[in-house]
C-alpha cells in the first residue's frame, strides 16, 4: 500500500453552514480553494473542527462529495470518524472510501472507556471493512477522557497491514514520541496534532501535523513545516514561536468556535458554527483573538 502521500500539514477543514444549519456548498468550495492554495498538503473532512459530532450521516456524504469534488484531486481527502459504535464507523468508513476519500481517520470512542482488548477489535474491525484505504489512529484524550496507550498503538500497527498512521492530540511530547519510537520500524505515520507542537513533534520524527490553523492561517503554518523540511531548523523555531501565540488566543473561546471566528476576523465568510456554539461575543476573548492576529499581521488595523 502506498503511504507515500501521508504527510506534510493536514487541516481539519471547517464546515460552513446556512442558517437551516445545512452545508453551505458555495463556501465550503471556497474554503477548499483557500486551504489549498495556502500550501495545505491535506484535507480532513469531518475532524473536530469540522463539527462532526453534530452532522447527520448523510449531510456527512454530502459534504464530503463537495470537498472531493471542489479538491479535484489536488491534494489528498481524509474523511474522520468519531462515531461510537462499531458497525456505525464502518458504515461511514465505507460511505467515504465510495465517495473518493484518499484515507479516513478514526477517534476512540466516546463517553465510554473500552479495555485495550474491546479498543484493538474496534480498530482492526473498521480497519478490515476498507482493506485498500489507509487508516489512521486519532488518539484525543482530552475529548474523549483517555488516552490510547503505546502498547495499543504499536499492536495495532504492527497486526493490521492498512493501519499505517495516527494523529496524537495528547500534546504531551513524551506520549507523541513514544507512538513514534515503537512504530518507527514499520513506517507508521505519527502527526502531531497540536498546532503549537508542531515544531516539535517534527524534530521528534513526524511526518506532519493535522492543524486548525490551516483554516485561517496557513501561511503561518506552513512555513514552520516547510521550514523544518528545508534544513532551516532556526527559521522553523521562529515560525513556531510567531504562530504560538496566534494559536493560544484560541483557548479562552468555548470549542470549537474560535476558528470559524478567527476564519471570519481574515474576511473568509465562513458563518456560524452549528448550535447549541454560538461566536464568540464581544469582550476580552474576541479584544485578545484581534489582538493577536493584528501583531502576526493576519488582520489590518481599520482607518478611521
Amino acid at each position: 500500500m502506498n503511504t507515500d502521500f501521508i504527510k506534510g500539514v493536514i487541516v481539519p477543514i471547517i464546515t460552513p453552514v446556512d442558517e437551516n444549519e445545512s452545508i453551505d456548498e458555495k463556501r465550503l468550495r471556497a474554503q477548499v480553494d483557500y486551504v489549498i492554495e495556502g500550501g495545505l498538503s491535506g484535507i480532513l473532512a469531518f475532524g473536530s473542527n469540522g463539527e462532526f459530532y453534530v452532522v447527520e450521516e448523510d449531510e456527512m456524504e454530502r459534504g464530503l462529495k463537495i470537498i472531493v469534488s471542489q479538491t479535484s484531486g489536488r491534494v489528498p481527502v481524509y474523511f474522520g470518524i468519531g462515531a461510537i459504535s462499531t458497525k456505525k464507523c464502518v458504515r461511514l468508513a465505507k460511505m467515504a472510501v465510495e465517495n473518493g476519500a484518499s484515507g479516513i481517520s478514526v477517534l476512540q470512542p466516546m463517553f465510554l472507556k473500552p479495555t485495550e482488548s474491546e479498543l484493538f477489535l474496534h480498530f482492526k474491525t473498521i480497519a478490515e471493512a476498507v482493506p485498500d484505504t489507509p487508516m489512521l489512529l486519532y488518539n484525543n484524550p482530552g475529548r474523549v477522557g483517555y488516552t490510547m496507550s503505546g502498547n495499543l498503538v504499536e499492536r495495532l500497527a504492527h497486526e493490521v497491514e492498512n493501519i499505517v498512521g495516527m494523529k496524537d492530540t495528547s500534546g504531551d511530547m513524551t506520549q507523541t514520541a513514544e507512538f513514534i519510537r515503537r512504530t518507527r520500524d514499520v513506517d507508521f505515520k505519527v502527526f502531531g496534532g497540536k498546532d503549537t507542537l508542531l515544531y516539535a513533534s517534527l524534530c521528534h520524527g513526524a511526518v506532519g501535523g493535522v492543524c486548525t490553523a490551516g483554516n485561517f492561517m496557513p501561511e503561518l503554518i506552513t512555513d514552520i513545516y516547510n521550514k523544518y523540511m528545508a534544513g532551516d531548523i532556526a527559521g522553523a523555531l521562529e515560525a513556531q514561536f510567531k504562530l504560538n501565540p496566534v494559536r493560544l488566543s484560541m483557548d479562552g473561546a468555548s470549542f470549537p468556535v474560535a476558528a470559524k471566528d478567527m476564519a471570519n476576523l481574515r474576511g473568509l465568510d465562513v458563518g456560524v458554527p452549528y448550535t447549541p456554539n454560538l461566536p464568540t461575543p464581544e469582550g476580552p476573548v474576541l479584544d485578545r483573538i484581534r489582538t493577536e492576529m493584528k501583531t502576526a499581521g493576519l488582520i489590518r488595523e481599520r482607518r478611521k
